[in-house]
């Protein structure tokens, strides 16, 4: 793999910090080639009904052909029924993990596949 399809690695979580190799997030948005803060207003995002169709598009978009959803450190951010519509119709695998799982899963997914995440480091 190139460094294109590469998704950037993420060196730790802790409540409120994100940290890769490269930069520190809130909360991160990770893709093939990179990363970038994860806004939620960009969307309207909110922790109900949870992570948007928009929200995952991007990740998509940058090649991701497994996505992994966070649901944040106590479980609080939902992913709305849209969102996983909107998977299912771009015939992409995700998961949908408490934050530190899937932090774990991403890692492990990032060396050899080109993965998507979005995590939340709160709630």
């Amino acid at each position: 793999m190139n460094t294109k399809t590469i998704s950037p690695k993420i060196i730790s979580i802790r409540w409120g910090e994100i940290k890769t190799e490269q930069h520190t997030y809130k909360d991160a948005k990770l893709f093939p080639g990179g990363s970038r803060t994860w806004d939620w207003n960009e969307t309207g995002t909110q922790h109900v009904p949870g992570i948007l169709p928009g929200d995952v598009r991007e990740l998509i978009d940058q090649g991701a052909q497994r996505i992994i959803l966070s649901k944040g450190i106590n479980e609080r951010l939902q992913v709305s029924d849209e969102t996983i519509q909107f998977l299912k119709e771009q015939d992409c695998s995700y998961q949908i993990l408490q934050s530190e799982r899937a932090v774990k899963e991403y890692n492990r997914l990032c060396t050899d596949k080109p993965v998507g995440a979005l995590i939340h480091s709160t709630c």
